[in-house]
Protein backbone atom coordinates (compact mmCIF):
# COMPACT_ATOMS: atom_id res chain seq x y z
CA UNK A 1 0.00 0.00 0.00
CA UNK A 2 1.22 3.47 -0.81
CA UNK A 3 1.41 6.26 0.90
CA UNK A 4 0.59 9.95 0.48
CA UNK A 5 0.18 13.10 1.81
CA UNK A 6 -0.91 11.46 5.73
CA UNK A 7 2.11 10.08 5.80
CA UNK A 8 1.23 5.87 6.55
CA UNK A 9 -2.01 4.42 5.73
CA UNK A 10 -4.09 1.79 6.70
CA UNK A 11 -5.24 2.73 10.18
CA UNK A 12 -4.59 6.13 10.24
CA UNK A 13 -7.69 6.38 7.77
CA UNK A 14 -11.39 6.25 9.35
CA UNK A 15 -10.81 2.67 10.70
CA UNK A 16 -9.50 4.04 14.46
CA UNK A 17 -11.01 7.55 14.30
CA UNK A 18 -14.76 7.05 12.90
CA UNK A 19 -16.18 6.11 15.62
CA UNK A 20 -19.32 8.84 17.17
CA UNK A 21 -20.89 8.87 20.47
CA UNK A 22 -23.41 5.99 21.37
CA UNK A 23 -26.76 7.44 22.49
CA UNK A 24 -28.64 6.17 25.42
CA UNK A 25 -30.40 2.47 24.57
CA UNK A 26 -33.25 1.70 26.62
CA UNK A 27 -32.93 -1.59 28.15
CA UNK A 28 -36.69 -2.86 29.28
CA UNK A 29 -38.11 -1.15 32.31
CA UNK A 30 -34.85 -0.15 34.02
CA UNK A 31 -35.13 2.95 32.88
CA UNK A 32 -31.75 4.42 29.91
CA UNK A 33 -27.81 3.95 30.30
CA UNK A 34 -24.97 5.89 28.54
CA UNK A 35 -22.07 4.37 27.76
CA UNK A 36 -20.39 6.38 30.29
CA UNK A 37 -16.15 5.58 29.41
CA UNK A 38 -17.29 7.01 26.15
CA UNK A 39 -18.86 9.87 27.38
CA UNK A 40 -15.68 10.81 30.00
CA UNK A 41 -13.26 10.25 26.95
CA UNK A 42 -15.81 12.62 24.56
CA UNK A 43 -15.82 15.32 27.36
CA UNK A 44 -12.00 15.02 27.73
CA UNK A 45 -11.33 15.95 24.06
CA UNK A 46 -13.73 18.39 24.31
CA UNK A 47 -11.90 20.23 27.19
CA UNK A 48 -8.40 19.35 25.22
CA UNK A 49 -9.67 21.27 22.15
CA UNK A 50 -11.33 23.89 23.62
CA UNK A 51 -8.25 24.95 25.77
CA UNK A 52 -6.26 25.00 22.96
CA UNK A 53 -8.65 26.61 20.67
CA UNK A 54 -9.29 29.46 23.14
CA UNK A 55 -5.31 29.75 23.23
CA UNK A 56 -5.07 30.36 19.71
CA UNK A 57 -7.59 32.59 19.46
CA UNK A 58 -5.53 35.65 19.53
CA UNK A 59 -2.81 34.34 17.11
CA UNK A 60 -5.14 32.92 14.35
CA UNK A 61 -5.22 33.94 10.62
CA UNK A 62 -6.43 31.38 7.46
CA UNK A 63 -3.78 28.72 6.86
CA UNK A 64 -3.16 29.24 2.71
CA UNK A 65 -0.77 25.87 2.86
CA UNK A 66 -1.40 22.74 4.10
CA UNK A 67 1.23 20.42 4.94
CA UNK A 68 -1.34 17.62 6.40
CA UNK A 69 -3.82 15.08 5.03
CA UNK A 70 -5.79 16.35 2.23
CA UNK A 71 -4.11 18.96 -0.97
CA UNK A 72 -1.80 21.16 -0.61
CA UNK A 73 -4.64 24.15 -0.36
CA UNK A 74 -7.43 21.69 0.50
CA UNK A 75 -7.71 20.64 3.77
CA UNK A 76 -9.01 17.07 5.12
CA UNK A 77 -11.55 16.82 7.71
CA UNK A 78 -9.46 13.82 8.62
CA UNK A 79 -6.85 14.02 11.44
CA UNK A 80 -3.50 12.90 11.77
CA UNK A 81 -3.35 9.30 13.54
CA UNK A 82 -2.43 9.82 17.33
CA UNK A 83 1.60 10.03 17.63
CA UNK A 84 2.09 10.74 13.80
CA UNK A 85 4.47 13.57 13.56
CA UNK A 86 5.05 14.52 9.63
CA UNK A 87 6.85 17.32 7.77
CA UNK A 88 5.34 18.67 4.38
CA UNK A 89 8.43 20.44 2.36
CA UNK A 90 6.79 22.92 0.42
CA UNK A 91 7.90 25.38 -2.66
CA UNK A 92 6.06 27.41 -4.65
CA UNK A 93 7.41 30.07 -7.84
CA UNK A 94 6.17 32.37 -10.09
CA UNK A 95 8.52 34.58 -12.92
CA UNK A 96 7.78 37.94 -15.42
CA UNK A 97 9.81 39.44 -17.49
CA UNK A 98 9.07 43.22 -16.99
CA UNK A 99 11.05 46.40 -18.47
CA UNK A 100 12.47 49.36 -16.59
CA UNK A 101 13.47 52.33 -17.77
CA UNK A 102 17.29 53.05 -17.29
CA UNK A 103 18.01 57.16 -18.66
CA UNK A 104 17.90 55.83 -22.75
CA UNK A 105 18.24 52.56 -22.49
CA UNK A 106 15.19 49.86 -22.06
CA UNK A 107 16.23 47.07 -19.73
CA UNK A 108 14.24 43.81 -19.26
CA UNK A 109 14.19 42.44 -15.81
CA UNK A 110 12.65 39.41 -14.22
CA UNK A 111 10.57 39.70 -11.20
CA UNK A 112 10.74 36.49 -9.29
CA UNK A 113 8.48 35.48 -6.74
CA UNK A 114 9.67 32.44 -4.27
CA UNK A 115 8.32 30.86 -1.19
CA UNK A 116 10.05 28.03 1.13
CA UNK A 117 7.80 26.75 3.65
CA UNK A 118 7.74 24.05 6.11
CA UNK A 119 5.10 22.22 7.44
CA UNK A 120 4.91 20.05 10.68
CA UNK A 121 1.74 17.79 12.05
CA UNK A 122 1.28 16.03 14.76
CA UNK A 123 -2.00 13.95 15.99
CA UNK A 124 -2.71 14.25 19.94
CA UNK A 125 -5.70 11.78 19.29
CA UNK A 126 -8.03 10.59 17.08
CA UNK A 127 -10.09 13.94 17.20
CA UNK A 128 -6.97 16.32 17.65
CA UNK A 129 -4.21 17.36 15.93
CA UNK A 130 -1.98 20.14 15.78
CA UNK A 131 0.29 22.18 13.46
CA UNK A 132 3.09 24.32 13.38
CA UNK A 133 4.36 25.99 9.78
CA UNK A 134 7.21 28.36 9.64
CA UNK A 135 7.63 30.28 6.11
CA UNK A 136 11.07 30.03 6.04
CA UNK A 137 11.93 32.13 2.36
CA UNK A 138 9.88 34.68 0.66
CA UNK A 139 10.43 37.15 -1.70
CA UNK A 140 9.59 40.86 -1.20
CA UNK A 141 10.82 42.58 -4.12
CA UNK A 142 10.87 45.65 -2.07
CA UNK A 143 13.22 46.67 0.82
CA UNK A 144 16.41 45.69 1.43
CA UNK A 145 17.45 42.97 0.94
CA UNK A 146 14.35 42.38 -1.52
CA UNK A 147 13.38 38.99 0.87
CA UNK A 148 12.26 37.49 4.57
CA UNK A 149 14.13 34.95 6.21
CA UNK A 150 11.89 34.16 8.31
CA UNK A 151 8.47 35.21 6.97
CA UNK A 152 5.86 34.27 9.53
CA UNK A 153 5.39 32.04 11.39
CA UNK A 154 1.75 29.88 10.94
CA UNK A 155 -0.49 27.90 13.50
CA UNK A 156 -3.63 25.27 13.25
CA UNK A 157 -5.59 22.90 16.17
CA UNK A 158 -7.50 20.88 13.71
CA UNK A 159 -10.62 18.80 15.05
CA UNK A 160 -12.01 16.33 12.56
CA UNK A 161 -12.59 13.05 11.88
CA UNK A 162 -16.45 13.64 13.22
CA UNK A 163 -18.91 11.46 11.59
CA UNK A 164 -21.26 8.14 11.72
CA UNK A 165 -19.34 4.97 11.70
CA UNK A 166 -19.00 3.67 8.21
CA UNK A 167 -20.21 6.68 6.63
CA UNK A 168 -18.45 7.71 3.80
CA UNK A 169 -18.77 11.60 5.10
CA UNK A 170 -16.47 13.35 7.62
CA UNK A 171 -16.45 17.02 9.02
CA UNK A 172 -14.63 19.19 11.42
CA UNK A 173 -13.41 22.75 12.14
CA UNK A 174 -9.52 24.37 12.32
CA UNK A 175 -8.74 27.35 14.28
CA UNK A 176 -5.61 28.63 12.49
CA UNK A 177 -3.27 31.70 13.28
CA UNK A 178 -0.45 33.30 11.74
CA UNK A 179 1.95 35.12 13.43
CA UNK A 180 3.98 38.19 12.36
CA UNK A 181 7.51 37.43 12.20
CA UNK A 182 9.06 38.81 9.40
CA UNK A 183 10.01 42.02 8.32
CA UNK A 184 8.20 43.29 5.57
CA UNK A 185 4.71 42.71 4.45
CA UNK A 186 2.01 43.62 1.87
CA UNK A 187 3.71 42.04 -0.71
CA UNK A 188 3.36 42.31 -4.35
CA UNK A 189 2.19 38.62 -6.23
CA UNK A 190 1.32 37.29 -2.39
CA UNK A 191 -2.27 37.27 -0.17
CA UNK A 192 -2.88 40.39 2.02
CA UNK A 193 -1.09 40.62 5.15
CA UNK A 194 -0.15 43.38 7.31
CA UNK A 195 1.91 42.47 10.05
CA UNK A 196 -0.56 41.83 12.62
CA UNK A 197 -1.68 38.29 15.02
CA UNK A 198 -4.87 37.46 12.90
CA UNK A 199 -6.68 34.44 13.67
CA UNK A 200 -9.84 32.71 11.66
CA UNK A 201 -11.46 29.73 11.58
CA UNK A 202 -12.01 27.29 8.79
CA UNK A 203 -15.08 24.57 8.60
CA UNK A 204 -14.28 20.93 6.86
CA UNK A 205 -16.32 18.58 5.23
CA UNK A 206 -14.36 15.19 3.38
CA UNK A 207 -16.11 12.36 1.32
CA UNK A 208 -14.45 9.24 0.47
CA UNK A 209 -15.78 5.99 -1.26
CA UNK A 210 -13.80 3.53 1.30
CA UNK A 211 -14.41 5.03 4.85
CA UNK A 212 -11.87 2.59 6.51
CA UNK A 213 -9.23 4.13 4.11
CA UNK A 214 -10.32 7.15 3.03
CA UNK A 215 -6.75 8.29 1.29
CA UNK A 216 -6.76 5.03 -0.80
CA UNK A 217 -9.88 5.70 -2.82
CA UNK A 218 -11.77 8.77 -4.47
CA UNK A 219 -12.17 11.43 -1.75
CA UNK A 220 -13.04 15.05 -2.44
CA UNK A 221 -13.00 18.40 0.57
CA UNK A 222 -14.52 21.52 0.59
CA UNK A 223 -13.25 24.07 2.83
CA UNK A 224 -14.98 27.39 3.67
CA UNK A 225 -12.63 29.63 6.24
CA UNK A 226 -13.68 32.85 7.71
CA UNK A 227 -10.59 35.49 8.55
CA UNK A 228 -9.98 38.58 10.95
CA UNK A 229 -7.10 40.35 9.70
CA UNK A 230 -6.94 42.18 13.03
CA UNK A 231 -5.27 45.22 11.59
CA UNK A 232 -6.50 48.21 12.44
CA UNK A 233 -4.32 50.58 12.91
CA UNK A 234 -2.31 49.62 10.09
CA UNK A 235 0.21 51.26 8.17
CA UNK A 236 0.63 49.32 4.81
CA UNK A 237 3.40 51.39 3.19
CA UNK A 238 7.57 51.84 4.11
CA UNK A 239 7.41 55.35 3.71
CA UNK A 240 7.43 57.41 7.32
CA UNK A 241 4.77 57.67 9.30
CA UNK A 242 4.68 61.68 8.66
CA UNK A 243 4.50 61.21 5.30
CA UNK A 244 2.87 58.28 4.71
CA UNK A 245 -1.13 59.18 6.81
CA UNK A 246 -2.83 56.17 5.60
CA UNK A 247 -3.77 53.97 7.97
CA UNK A 248 -6.58 50.81 8.09
CA UNK A 249 -9.56 52.32 9.67
CA UNK A 250 -11.45 48.94 10.17
CA UNK A 251 -10.28 45.36 10.66
CA UNK A 252 -10.08 43.91 7.11
CA UNK A 253 -11.90 40.54 6.98
CA UNK A 254 -11.79 37.64 4.15
CA UNK A 255 -14.25 34.97 3.16
CA UNK A 256 -11.73 31.73 1.87
CA UNK A 257 -13.06 29.05 0.26
CA UNK A 258 -11.42 25.56 -1.07
CA UNK A 259 -12.58 22.67 -3.31
CA UNK A 260 -10.58 19.48 -3.87
CA UNK A 261 -10.99 16.38 -5.60
CA UNK A 262 -8.27 13.57 -5.67
CA UNK A 263 -8.06 10.32 -7.68
CA UNK A 264 -5.60 7.35 -6.00
CA UNK A 265 -3.92 4.81 -7.61
CA UNK A 266 -1.22 2.24 -6.79
CA UNK A 267 1.80 4.33 -6.88
CA UNK A 268 0.25 7.83 -7.92
CA UNK A 269 -2.38 9.96 -7.17
CA UNK A 270 -4.37 12.62 -9.49
CA UNK A 271 -6.17 15.75 -7.92
CA UNK A 272 -7.85 19.23 -8.63
CA UNK A 273 -8.09 22.10 -6.30
CA UNK A 274 -10.29 25.09 -6.90
CA UNK A 275 -9.32 27.96 -4.60
CA UNK A 276 -10.09 31.55 -3.83
CA UNK A 277 -10.83 34.47 -1.15
CA UNK A 278 -13.15 37.55 -1.44
CA UNK A 279 -12.90 40.15 0.53
CA UNK A 280 -15.87 40.83 3.47
CA UNK A 281 -14.08 44.41 4.11
CA UNK A 282 -11.32 45.14 2.43
CA UNK A 283 -7.78 47.19 3.31
CA UNK A 284 -7.37 50.67 2.42
CA UNK A 285 -5.90 51.83 -1.18
CA UNK A 286 -2.21 51.25 -0.19
CA UNK A 287 -2.98 47.52 0.06
CA UNK A 288 -0.85 45.93 -2.92
CA UNK A 289 -3.77 42.87 -2.69
CA UNK A 290 -7.11 43.87 -2.37
CA UNK A 291 -8.80 42.16 -4.81
CA UNK A 292 -10.42 39.12 -4.86
CA UNK A 293 -9.13 36.40 -6.73
CA UNK A 294 -9.68 32.16 -7.94
CA UNK A 295 -7.34 29.69 -8.55
CA UNK A 296 -7.55 26.71 -9.94
CA UNK A 297 -4.75 23.83 -9.89
CA UNK A 298 -4.08 20.38 -11.36
CA UNK A 299 -1.40 18.85 -9.75
CA UNK A 300 -0.14 14.62 -9.25
CA UNK A 301 1.37 13.00 -6.42
CA UNK A 302 4.20 10.11 -6.26
CA UNK A 303 4.09 7.84 -3.53
CA UNK A 304 7.77 5.54 -3.47
CA UNK A 305 7.33 4.32 0.28
CA UNK A 306 4.45 4.57 2.82
CA UNK A 307 5.98 6.87 4.21
CA UNK A 308 7.61 9.42 1.56
CA UNK A 309 5.80 10.87 -1.11
CA UNK A 310 6.29 13.56 -3.74
CA UNK A 311 4.10 16.01 -5.25
CA UNK A 312 3.93 18.98 -7.78
CA UNK A 313 0.91 21.01 -9.17
CA UNK A 314 0.25 23.99 -11.36
CA UNK A 315 -1.99 27.35 -9.54
CA UNK A 316 -3.88 28.99 -12.71
CA UNK A 317 -5.25 32.24 -11.87
CA UNK A 318 -8.80 31.94 -12.66
CA UNK A 319 -10.04 35.63 -11.66
CA UNK A 320 -9.41 38.70 -13.88
CA UNK A 321 -6.30 40.75 -13.86
CA UNK A 322 -7.70 44.09 -11.78
CA UNK A 323 -5.79 46.37 -9.69
CA UNK A 324 -7.39 48.41 -7.12
CA UNK A 325 -3.95 49.53 -5.43
CA UNK A 326 -3.98 53.26 -5.62
CA UNK A 327 -0.19 54.79 -7.09
CA UNK A 328 1.23 57.59 -6.96
CA UNK A 329 0.63 57.93 -2.91
CA UNK A 330 4.09 58.25 -0.62
CA UNK A 331 5.36 54.39 0.00
CA UNK A 332 3.31 53.19 -2.95
CA UNK A 333 4.81 51.90 -6.12
CA UNK A 334 3.93 50.37 -9.27
CA UNK A 335 5.82 47.33 -10.21
CA UNK A 336 5.67 48.28 -14.13
CA UNK A 337 3.69 45.17 -16.13
CA UNK A 338 3.31 42.94 -13.27
CA UNK A 339 -0.06 41.75 -11.74
CA UNK A 340 -1.07 42.30 -8.18
CA UNK A 341 -1.20 38.03 -8.08
CA UNK A 342 0.79 35.72 -9.81
CA UNK A 343 -0.88 34.56 -13.09
CA UNK A 344 0.83 31.24 -12.39
CA UNK A 345 2.64 29.02 -9.46
CA UNK A 346 4.42 25.93 -9.71
CA UNK A 347 4.19 24.32 -6.49
CA UNK A 348 6.52 21.28 -5.34
CA UNK A 349 6.51 19.68 -2.39
CA UNK A 350 8.04 16.76 -0.26
CA UNK A 351 5.99 14.52 2.31
CA UNK A 352 7.81 12.73 5.25
CA UNK A 353 6.80 10.34 8.34
CA UNK A 354 8.85 11.45 10.93
CA UNK A 355 6.99 9.75 13.93
CA UNK A 356 6.96 6.52 14.69
CA UNK A 357 10.16 5.55 13.27
CA UNK A 358 8.71 2.05 12.91
CA UNK A 359 6.57 2.69 9.57
CA UNK A 360 9.80 3.01 7.49
CA UNK A 361 9.86 -1.02 8.66
CA UNK A 362 6.64 -1.78 7.21
CA UNK A 363 6.46 -3.70 4.45
CA UNK A 364 3.60 -4.42 1.91
CA UNK A 365 2.44 -7.55 3.52
CA UNK A 366 2.56 -6.11 7.17
CA UNK A 367 -0.23 -3.24 5.53
CA UNK A 368 -2.21 -5.98 3.74
CA UNK A 369 -2.47 -8.21 6.82
CA UNK A 370 -3.44 -4.89 8.71
CA UNK A 371 -6.19 -3.77 6.52
CA UNK A 372 -7.94 -7.10 6.48
CA UNK A 373 -7.89 -6.94 10.12
CA UNK A 374 -9.10 -3.30 9.92
CA UNK A 375 -11.53 -4.43 7.93
CA UNK A 376 -12.66 -7.69 9.80
CA UNK A 377 -12.84 -5.48 13.08
CA UNK A 378 -15.28 -2.89 11.37
CA UNK A 379 -17.82 -5.30 9.42
CA UNK A 380 -17.66 -7.15 13.60
CA UNK A 381 -18.51 -3.58 15.15
CA UNK A 382 -21.41 -2.97 12.66
CA UNK A 383 -22.78 -6.16 13.11
CA UNK A 384 -22.85 -5.73 16.37
CA UNK A 385 -24.62 -2.13 16.40
CA UNK A 386 -26.82 -2.89 13.99
CA UNK A 387 -28.02 -6.30 16.26
CA UNK A 388 -28.09 -3.37 18.81
CA UNK A 389 -30.13 -1.07 16.88
CA UNK A 390 -32.79 -4.15 16.54
CA UNK A 391 -32.56 -5.16 19.55
CA UNK A 392 -33.28 -1.58 21.15
CA UNK A 393 -35.87 -1.37 18.37
CA UNK A 394 -37.89 -4.61 19.28
CA UNK A 395 -37.96 -3.30 22.92
CA UNK A 396 -39.22 -0.45 22.20
CA UNK A 397 -41.97 -2.46 20.32
CA UNK A 398 -42.37 -4.29 23.32
CA UNK A 399 -43.15 -0.91 25.59
CA UNK A 400 -45.24 0.49 22.69
CA UNK A 401 -47.16 -2.59 23.04
CA UNK A 402 -47.41 -2.51 26.87
CA UNK A 403 -48.40 0.90 26.50
CA UNK A 404 -51.62 -0.34 24.59
CA UNK A 405 -52.20 -3.03 26.99
CA UNK A 406 -52.33 -0.69 29.59
CA UNK A 407 -54.43 2.17 28.15
CA UNK A 408 -57.26 -1.27 26.74
CA UNK A 409 -57.14 -2.33 31.01
CA UNK A 410 -58.00 1.54 32.24
CA UNK A 411 -60.29 1.97 29.76
CA UNK A 412 -61.92 -1.39 30.73
CA UNK A 413 -61.48 -0.15 34.45
CA UNK A 414 -63.34 3.04 33.57
CA UNK A 415 -66.02 1.28 32.13
CA UNK A 416 -66.77 -0.80 34.78
CA UNK A 417 -66.54 1.77 37.17
CA UNK A 418 -68.89 4.30 35.20
CA UNK A 419 -71.34 0.77 35.38
CA UNK A 420 -71.25 0.22 38.65
CA UNK A 421 -71.69 4.65 39.58
CA UNK A 422 -75.23 4.01 37.10
CA UNK A 423 -76.05 0.79 39.04
CA UNK A 424 -75.41 2.28 42.51
CA UNK A 425 -77.47 5.31 40.96
CA UNK A 426 -80.50 3.41 39.52
CA UNK A 427 -80.42 1.37 43.00
CA UNK A 428 -80.65 4.64 45.19
CA UNK A 429 -83.41 5.97 42.60
CA UNK A 430 -85.33 3.15 43.16
CA UNK A 431 -85.49 3.28 46.85
CA UNK A 432 -86.67 6.50 46.91
CA UNK A 433 -89.46 5.79 44.41
CA UNK A 434 -90.46 2.77 47.00
CA UNK A 435 -93.83 4.23 49.02
CA UNK A 436 -93.04 4.35 52.78
CA UNK A 437 -94.61 1.63 55.22
CA UNK A 438 -97.84 2.53 56.90
CA UNK A 439 -97.71 2.86 60.40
Amino acid sequence: MAGGRGGARGKCGRGKSMAGVRLPVMRGHTGGWVHRKEVRKMKRQMIAGASILLLLATVAEAQHLNGARGLPYVRAAWVMEPGYLTMYAHSRFFGKVGHVQLGRLTSAVTYWDVQGTLYFTYGINRHIEASVSPIIYQDTNKGTPGYNIPDDLFLSVKLGSYGSKGSSFSYGIAANGRIPTAKYHNLVFEPYSAGSWEWGFTGLLSYTLDPLYPEEAFNAHLNLNYNHHNDAGKKLSLAPDLVDTIRVLSPTQTLSYAVGLRLPTDKFDYWLQLFGTMFLRQPPVTAYSREDFTYISPGVTYKPYPWLSFDVCVDVRLSKDEDQTQYGLEGVHKIAEMPNYADWRVNVGMHVTILPTSVRKVTERDLLMRKAESRRALFEQMIREQRETESAEQELERIKEERRKAERELERLRSILEQEARKRQEEQQKKEQQPSPER
